[in-house]
Parts: C-alpha cells; sequence; structure tokens
C-alpha cells in the first residue's frame, strides 16, 4: 500500500552552478546577516527554475556539523546533543546519495538500509518525521512509503528498506551500497544489529553509512569511532538553536549544565568510564531522582584542603540524608548538595560549611583532620561554637575508603537530587587504582565521609552528638 497523500510532483533540474562547490556551505550564514537589499539581489539573479530549486539545496542551508566531511570514509558518525539536527543531517545525506539531477536519473546509491531501534521508530521519525526523508524530499523526488513491504522507493526506482535493531537477523540475507542508522547507543542489542549490517553493507565501489546518535557510553559505538574508516562531526544542542524554543534550551541549560546527564544530552560528549571506575556513569545516570522523601539524618561532610587560599585544593562540603526504615541494610541514603568551595581561606570554607548545617538543619558536621588535627575544630567552632562535630581521621587510601561506598551505589541505595555535576565528574574519575584525574578529589572525599557516617558505619547514626569546647 503506498502512501495517498502525494503532493503535484514538478520537475525541476538541480543546476550544478547552485548544488556544487563547499562556498555553499556558508550561503545560509551570509544570506542570514545580509541586507534586505543584497537579499533581493541575490534572489533576482536566480533563474525560475534555480529559485525552485534553493528551499532543497541542504549544502546551502546545513550547519557545519551537517555535511559530510570529504575523502574516502566509510563510516559518517554525526555525535550531537538533543535538537542538534543529526535526524535532518542523516535525511538528507540519503537524499544525497540516491537522488541523481533530475529526477528519474541514478544517484550514487540504489539499495539502502534505514535501521532504527524499532520500526515504529524508523517510520515515525527517519522517514515521516518533521525532519525526516518525505519531509525534506522535494515534490518531484519523494518517494512513496509501502507500508506493507516496509520500504520507499524513489522515482528513479532507489529503495529504501527498514530494519528493526530488536531484530539482527532481519538484516541477514538483504544487500546494500548505503545504510542510515538512528540513535545506535541506545540499541539493546547494538552490537548484534551493527554486526549484521556490516556484511550486508557490500554492494557498489565504496559502500557507505551514516551514523546519527545522541553518545552514551557504550562499547559498539567506541569500537566505531576508533575505527579509521570512521570520520565524525559534532554539535551541541544550541547548535541548531534557530529552530529550538528559546524557552526549551533555558530550561534545560538550567536543569542539567555542567551535569554529566548535560554533557551527554546536550553538549553531545561521549563521557567514557575510566578503566576500573568505582560510579560507572550508568550507575550514576541511574541515580538521579528530583525530590526528597522525609529524611531521618542529615549530615554535612568536610574534606578541608592542606592551605588555603587562591591556588588551594577546593575544600569539599557535601551534604547527604538518609532514611532508616528497618534494618541497616535496608536504609538509604540521599545526596542533597554539592557546597564545596574553590579558593577559600579557613575561615571561609568553615563559614560555608557551618551555613550548610544550617540550611539543612544537618544533625552533625563530620570533618577529615588528617592535615589539619584540632586546628580544624578550632576553625569550625569560631564561626558556630555549638556546632555538632565529629572528627573523622582517615587511616586507609582514598580508594580503599570510597569502595565501600561504591558498593552502596550498586546496590542502589544512593540517590542524588539533581544538580550535582562537578561531584558527579569527581565520582567518573575514581577508579580502584585511585583518582584518575587532576588535583585532589576532594568532594568525593567528602562524599565518602558523609555516607559513612550514615550508612557504612550505621552504629553511628545512635551516638548522641559530640560537643566540645563549651
Amino acid at each position: 500500500m503506498k502512501n495517498s497523500a502525494k503532493t503535484p510532483r514538478e520537475s525541476f533540474t538541480i543546476s550544478p552552478s547552485i548544488s556544487t562547490g563547499r562556498a555553499l556551505r556558508s550561503g545560509a550564514a551570509w544570506l542570514a546577516s545580509a541586507t534586505p537589499e543584497t537579499v533581493d539581489a541575490f534572489l533576482e539573479g536566480l533563474t525560475d527554475e534555480a529559485l525552485l530549486a534553493l528551499p532543497w539545496l541542504f549544502e546551502f542551508w546545513a550547519l557545519p556539523h551537517q555535511l559530510p566531511p570529504v575523502g574516502a570514509w566509510r563510516t559518517w558518525v554525526i555525535m550531537g546533543g538533543r535538537g542538534a539536527g543529526k535526524t535532518r543531517a542523516g535525511a538528507e545525506w540519503v537524499r544525497a546519495e540516491v537522488e541523481g539531477a533530475r529526477p528519474l536519473d541514478p544517484g550514487r546509491s540504489t539499495r539502502v538500509a534505514l535501521v532504527g531501534e524499532t520500526v515504529d521508530q524508523v517510520r515515525e521519525v527517519m522517514i515521516f518525521g518533521d525532519s525526516g526523508i518525505l519531509a525534506c524530499s522535494p515534490p518531484d523526488r519523494r518517494p512513496d512509503w509501502e507500508a506493507g513491504r516496509k520500504r520507499l522507493v524513489w522515482p528513479n526506482g532507489a529503495v529504501a528498506q527498514v530494519f528493526s535493531a530488536h531484530e539482527p537477523e532481519s538484516l541477514r540475507g538483504p544487500q546494500f551500497d548505503a545504510a542510515w542508522v538512528d540513535e545506535l547507543a541506545k540499541w539493546k542489542k547494538g552490537q548484534e544489529t551493527w554486526d549484521m549490517l556490516q556484511f550486508g553493507l557490500r554492494l557498489g565501489e565504496l559502500p557507505r553509512q551514516v551514523v546519527t546518535t545522541t553518545p552514551k557510553n557504550v562499547g559498539v559505538l567506541k569500537a566505531i569511532l576508533r575505527n579509521p574508516s570512521t570520520v565524525i562531526t559534532h554539535a551541541p544542542t544550541e547548535a541548531n538553536r534557530a529552530y529550538l524554543a528559546a524557552s526549551f534550551l533555558q530550561e534545560v541549560r538550567a536543569r542539567y549544565q555542567g551535569q554529566r546527564l548535560g554533557r551527554q544530552e546536550l553538549d553531545g560528549e561521549l563521557i567514557e568510564d575510566v578503566d576500573g571506575a568505582l560510579w560507572p556513569a550508568a550507575v550514576l545516570e541511574g541515580c538521579q531522582v528530583e525530590g526528597l522523601p522525609k529524611l531521618d539524618r542529615i549530615v554535612v561532610a568536610v574534606d578541608p584542603p592542606v592551605t588555603g587560599g587562591p591556588g588551594a585544593d577546593a575544600c569539599g562540603i557535601v551534604v547527604a540524608g538518609v532514611v532508616m526504615k528497618g534494618p541497616p541494610q535496608d536504609w538509604r541514603a540521599y545526596v542533597i548538595e554539592d557546597a564545596s568551595v574553590e579558593g577559600a581561606s579557613p575561615a571561609q570554607w568553615a563559614h560555608a560549611a557551618v551555613a550548610a548545617v544550617q540550611r539543612h538543619g544537618a544533625d552533625r558536621l563530620v570533618a577529615e583532620v588528617n592535615q589539619g588535627g584540632e586546628l580544624v575544630e578550632r576553625v569550625i567552632r569560631q564561626v558556630d561554637a555549638l556546632v555538632p562535630f565529629r572528627a573523622v581521621r582517615a587511616s586507609r587510601g582514598k580508594a580503599a575508603r570510597a569502595e565501600p561506598v561504591a558498593a552502596l551505589y550498586e546496590q542502589g541505595r544512593v540517590k542524588h537530587l539533581v544538580g550535582l555535576g562537578k561531584l558527579e565528574e569527581e565520582m567518573g574519575r575514581m577508579s580502584v587504582q585511585g583518582y584518575q584525574g587532576s588535583g585532589s578529589p576532594d568532594r568525593v572525599d567528602a562524599l565518602v565521609w558523609a555516607l559513612t557516617e550514615l550508612m557504612a558505619d550505621p552504629a553511628r547514626a545512635f551516638q548522641a552528638p559530640r560537643v566540645r569546647g563549651l
């Protein structure tokens, strides 16, 4: 059954004088910044045929990351944030592969695979979506959708077949000279589907494929990126701001700026786990919550720097609470705030720590005293003499102290309020071999002390706060 909604096909030839040349890549930017008189002169200088063709010349309107790199590549990965224009780029690349200069002229490719997570997603996003193939195709080159056979057929005879990543074996047998793969990083059977597609991509002189995806830390994507025949273009969500609601950008940036999720979903960054990561990306993504239950106990933990002032390490200050229902193994902890300060004097970080206690009504302030000894407590009590305080001293290395806390995350017993981006960045760099980043993981140290106080050593929860110096 063919798509019944047809637009009358008005035939025109795409003029080589307009469609060729890399100079076209800056055409839209030039046109957008030109004076009205210049725009009028440009349009009046076009032939009727060229004027009809102009809206469909993607090279003229495209953003740099939406255009394929030059060279004899086999795989082009378009990696970008949400709304960065990846789908439009994929659809236009398919057009460029199958279309000739005139409606019935052959293109470079005639057999295309369209592969998405499900058949429905291929149909609704890649084909019928606002930026899909049908929306991007000029009337005289628009393909027909044959629903029963799950394929698109162009006027020149080129065919694009739909495949689901849930059924890798469906790619066993067919053969292609081009493929468009969408949102590969979220496929549950990504490696199996990708492998089957590679065996079928065997027609023509140089069969090629484009991958449009928001990056995730998955093996199949990382292997593709490492392949010498892969080329990559990249863009954040903001690159396509002209076509996005301003309120959308403001909202998502306000909520996710600086967080691992924001870097992945908005900046289009591939955030990889370090070897032996104590907190893999999947664990950190899975512990996010937007609200808190009623907490039975709250602590503020402090990891003071050795020295203070500009250039000194940050003073890690983390606020966490616990719900103490049932036996200790059933307790659930919530990390509420990263109140860490950088380049602060002892008086400044002490004020910040006490302010966190007051802000959250914390039951105790816990501080590591390995570096400052009794001076740490003395500085804090100069700010608030009555603050419930406990000094803790590290007897093991950072990784050894962090492992029991990391195990709580693996058990799903710790959650994070959104907005802890810098803390989660440090957590992502902690491994069983130690910290794999520059500087000191002061935020992680404070987190470990807070959760040790609340969860890893639950007996402390029943000890009365200790007030000294009275």
